[in-house]
């Protein structure tokens, strides 16, 4: 039995950056690699042992691996899972919970992170499981899955056991490839606004203020603008460069959601007219907004694996999405009622026309532009190796570009299909986020731990927790559509609908 080949969501920061061969670049040789493997930053050989100068340890623990001394502290962990959590999906909260009410939605805010960090914990827990019990230094989510299969009492499950990983290995794809979709919409939505109000912004940042906005171009032709701009940036495969592009756009970011905080928690009207409860037909919306802000389980156990201290990685899971909640619930509570029934698809979006905020709107984009390519480099990672490994080395290099051209292709022509970024991140999330947050890990867990006796409450507790997330998964799924193919619903003024 192999170890699994699935690297994780995530990009350079998030476990992968040992993946990439001692030249730092994605070379033609790695490539074409018939035996193409991504240890997930572990640096194991194939047939698990440590590697050279590594003698002497023993075989590890639950909560232990072969270790690795330039490993992370508890607070570059903490960072990168804060990071791994907080992005687009934040921006959109605010119109989530005006699609579930001012009380529901914050409440049902509470009980997703309480599941979604649950979720968290049962992969981790298996994973740390399987490792101790295989001796392995390191399983992935896919891994996790097949073992899991493969433990259950069901004969046809541990006969396709590895269906289990190919299937986990699709949802990240479908979810790092849906990021990049919603990007595409985020930066055309950011760029038409800052563009058709250009010639009356001013230092005027009162609310009251009135804009006249040029006539522009439609949002789809900004998207395709800037499609040759992405695509080049993808064509970088070192990862130390791309980790320093990361860290500028996560500087970018906190800054642009500290001015954010200070505009929205100023002048706050009367709540008293905003629904405690929004109708249910817009409630399915608000589910796949919220699991796509918090699917960040793809990034867990690549950051426990590279921790120096594994041990400590629980208390910092628990700690870092306490925070990620904390924030959720604050920005999308404090948008809402900031703008009322105006809130649009992302905050951003309303924040006044002057030149303060007009620059917040850019530093985000330019943050928002970097980050696709450190979420490109996932799914890039799972399909082009065995791709290119099918041709020529003389060709390699050739199909590697072409290929990188027409996934970053795919992304925008979806965008373009769906160009409205409340009903892609609904979509997103509706599809593949509740798939790999919630209803994957529960089912994994009653498969690993069944056949050794698990406690009545236990089974029933995942069975609510993986129907609920099927049924949000079908009913999110199906609302977006319906909203997509013939809209019930404004968001803001309009500006967000994405119309010609």
């Amino acid at each position: 039995m192999t170890d699994p080949k699935e690297p994780e969501k995530g990009g350079v920061e998030l476990g992968t950056p040992n993946a990439a061969p001692p030249t730092g670049t994605m070379s033609t040789r790695r490539l074409r690699s018939e035996d193409y493997n991504d240890y997930s930053s572990t640096d194991v050989t194939p047939e698990g042992s440590p590697p050279d100068g590594m003698n002497g340890f023993v075989h590890p623990g639950p909560y232990q691996r072969f270790g690795e001394t330039n490993g992370t502290t508890w607070y570059q962990t903490l960072i990168h899972l804060l990071k791994g959590n907080i992005g687009t999906g934040l921006l959109g909260l605010p119109l989530a919970v005006r699609n579930a009410g001012i009380l529901l939605g914050p409440l049902s805010l509470v009980v997703m992170g309480v599941v979604a960090v649950h979720c968290m914990g049962i992969l981790v827990k298996c994973a740390h499981h399987f490792c101790n019990r295989f001796q392995k230094q390191f399983l992935d989510y896919g891994g996790t899955m097949m073992y899991g299969l493969e433990s259950t009492p069901i004969s046809w499950l541990r006969t396709h056991a590895v269906w289990g990983r190919r299937v986990v290995g699709l949802f990240l794809i479908i979810t790092q490839l849906g990021f990049c979709c919603v990007y595409f919409v985020f930066l055309a939505d950011n760029l038409k606004q800052v563009i058709s109000t250009a010639n009356g912004t001013t230092n005027d940042c009162s609310p009251n203020r009135t804009v006249t906005m040029t006539p522009t171009m439609d949002s789809r032709l900004y998207m395709l603008s800037l499609l040759p701009f992405v695509v080049l940036l993808t064509f970088i495969q070192n990862l130390k460069v791309l980790s320093i592009f990361s860290m500028l756009a996560n500087m970018a970011m906190f800054v642009s959601l500290v001015v954010i905080y200070q505009y929205i928690v100023r002048d706050i009207p009367d709540p008293s007219d905003l629904p405690l409860a929004a109708a249910w037909k817009t409630y399915p919306l608000f589910f796949g907004t919220a699991v796509f802000a918090f699917e960040g389980i793809g990034v867990v156990l690549p950051l426990e694996n590279k921790m120096k201290n594994p041990r400590q990685f629980p208390v910092i899971l628990y700690v870092g999405m306490t925070i990620v909640t904390t924030l959720y619930i604050s920005l999308s509570i404090l948008g809402y009622l900031r703008f009322g029934a105006d809130i649009q698809a992302s905050i951003t979006l309303n924040l006044p026309n002057c030149w303060l905020y007009q620059a917040v709107k850019l530093l985000f984009s330019f943050g928002i532009f970097f980050t696709y390519a450190v979420q490109f480099y996932v799914p890039a990672e799972i399909i082009i190796p065995p791709l290119v490994a099918r041709v020529s080395e003389r060709w390699g290099w050739l199909v590697n570009m072409l290929l990188r051209v027409a996934l970053v292709s795919v992304t925008c022509v979806l965008a373009i299909l769906i160009p409205r970024l409340d009903i892609v991140i609904s979509l997103v999330g509706s599809i593949s986020s509740s798939a790999l947050a919630l209803i994957f890990p529960p089912l994994l867990e009653i498969a690993t731990y069944y056949a050794e006796g698990m406690h009545p409450f236990v089974i029933a507790k995942d069975v609510v927790i993986s129907v609920f997330g099927f049924v949000g998964f079908v009913v999110g799924t199906y609302e977006a559509l319906v909203e997509l193919i013939a809209p019930a619903t404004t968001v803001g003024n309009g500006t967000s609908a994405m119309g010609p």
